[in-house]
């Protein structure tokens, strides 16, 4: 499963990315509009060490991209302290992958496209910009005043959105494939809309969607302990750990 997974995420940013190749690291620079990508070890096998990290963030600044290094850690362990060492703190995510035994029925109201309507990053973005699972106050009201400004944007990956009568959308996620393995990423969910399962609903429904389309492994990453509860509720089980490094902030 591991070499699945580093296959998997050294194929996806590809298409939308102008690849460098940096010693045993590899760096994704976005092409055109989109989330900008990041640095991985070298596929396959590559064992960065921490003039790779140093010299890597000193082209990400000079290229004025995040720096960002991205990998997992039962893939590449040591990576762990060469990032800390180079100057990067590191957020271990739960990596969890799907028991399609496991999910739930579909939600009446969660449905799943292969274009990306506006409300998708709208709702993303709010919902990021109050991270975790607890209910908040931003709503419906701040998603339309949102909405009147956003631009639809293409994509190559499928979206799922909790589309709920006389409420609209509340609750939105995505996920991209690569051959037969899927990540189903940036699920979000209005705060004024937490606790009513619709972020894990909207990930079931786009996992149940890849496995109907012939995906053999989805899998996704928790930003924590209690975001990777919602997902084990709905099919998923803990695997190991994706880590995110970023700088120090302070």
């Amino acid at each position: 499963m591991w070499d699945v997974l580093e296959e998997f995420y050294d194929s996806v940013p590809r298409p939308g990315s102008r690849v460098e190749d940096h010693g045993e690291l590899v760096l994704f620079v976005q092409a055109g509009d989109g989330h900008p990508y990041y640095a991985r070890p070298r596929f396959p096998g590559g064992r960065p060490t921490v003039d790779d990290v140093v010299k890597m963030r000193a082209r990400q600044r000079e290229l004025g991209v995040p720096e960002a290094l991205e990998w997992v850690h039962e893939t590449t362990p040591d990576l762990y302290d060469v990032a800390v060492a180079a100057g990067l703190e590191v957020l271990r995510a739960p990596l969890l992958v799907l028991d399609p035994e496991k999910l739930p029925e579909p939600h009446p109201h969660v449905r799943v496209l292969d274009t990306r309507p506006a409300e998708v990053s709208v709702v993303a973005e709010l919902a990021f910009s109050s991270p975790g699972t607890s209910p908040g106050e931003v709503g419906v009201a701040e998603r339309d005043a949102a909405l009147a400004e956003a631009v639809p944007t293409s994509t190559r990956h499928r979206h799922a959105v909790a589309d709920l009568p006389g409420e609209g959308v509340l609750a939105v996620g995505t996920a991209q494939r690569a051959g037969d393995v899927v990540e189903i990423a940036g699920i979000g969910t209005l705060p004024a809309a937490r606790r009513r399962g619709l972020g894990g609903a909207v990930t079931a429904e786009l996992a149940r969607d890849a496995l109907d389309r012939g995906a053999k492994l989805v899998f996704l990453s928790a930003g924590s302990p209690e975001i990777a509860r919602v997902y084990e509720r709905v099919g998923f089980r803990h695997v190991g750990t994706a880590c995110i490094a970023s700088p120090v902030v302070g």
